[in-house]
């Protein structure tokens, strides 16, 4: 279990076990971290910036108190589940344990909802840099300052915008699926939050009531927004390595996890299954 001491606006997490900074945030689950020159991660989440660093096994988290913590950052990510009982207990599966040992250092982060489903309807049929620049623009066009970035403009601020007054993103066809997605959660039509203890197939179902959301940007919002964690999000990544490694079912053991376990094999995927 990690202990927390706090100090100067700065959180030290020791014992922190299965986190690794670059395979969590830079694995294609968001989209607005960067590292620094000198290593330090940064970028806003929950409209706070923060920075973040590991020195030897105690995770500093710059820009955050114990209120913050406590509140925000502790569910962030993920911090009281136990990742190392997890893949214990898929490793029963040799291709499953390979693939959970490359990306052992992989958290699932527990995100803002609207910003997860917004963030993964630009996500479609689009590589990571531009994502990232579309969601860099669209913060920095309607978002507010904070710290070195600017916060996720929410569902009622983008729900008043036009297609064509997104036209600045050059985000394409992804415009008018942004905006009827802020329409329906800014009136209420779909609330975020009661979907995270909505049965899963209901909560799916209810995201694909907007216009341009399938089964994968509803599971991507579902696993990294909504906290359903049997979510198994299946991109052109997925579906290659899923026929490659398991025949395209996921093994028993693995299932209760499935979240969890398709972040090892898409990062394992991504890495390794290219090359051939």
């Amino acid at each position: 279990m990690f202990e927390a001491d706090f100090c100067d606006n700065k959180v030290y997490i020791k014992n922190v076990r299965n986190f690794d900074l670059a395979q969590t945030l830079d694995c294609g689950q968001a989209f607005r971290f960067a590292p620094k020159e000198n290593g330090v991660w940064h970028g806003v989440a929950k409209n706070r910036y923060i920075e973040l660093e590991f020195k030897g096994d105690c995770l500093i988290i710059s820009g955050s108190d114990r209120k913050d913590f406590e509140e925000i950052w502790r569910n962030y990510f993920d911090l009281d589940r136990d990742y190392g009982e997890i893949i214990e207990n898929i490793s029963v599966n040799e291709t499953i344990k390979k693939a959970a040992q490359y990306g052992s250092g992989i958290r699932i982060l527990n995100q803002d909802p609207w910003e997860a489903l917004c963030s993964f309807i630009i996500s479609q049929n689009n590589n990571i840099p531009r994502i990232k620049g579309i969601i860099e623009r669209l913060c920095e066009g309607y978002g507010e300052k904070c710290g070195e970035g600017y916060t996720f403009p929410d569902a009622a601020t983008i729900s008043k915008l036009t297609a064509e007054e997104l036209g600045f993103l050059r985000a394409g066809f992804r415009a008018k699926y942004i905006i009827d997605a802020a329409k329906k959660v800014a009136s209420g039509e779909i609330d975020l939050e009661s979907l995270k203890s909505t049965d899963f197939e209901t909560a799916r179902n209810t995201l694909m009531k907007i216009k341009g959301v399938g089964p994968k940007v509803a599971d991507c919002a579902l696993l990294f927004g909504l906290g359903h964690i049997e979510a198994f999000p299946r991109d052109v990544w997925i579906k290659r390595a899923m026929e490659e490694l398991f025949g395209g079912e996921l093994p028993e053991c693995a299932t209760a996890y499935a979240g969890i376990v398709q972040q090892y094999i898409f990062f394992y995927a991504r890495n390794n299954l290219n090359n051939k």
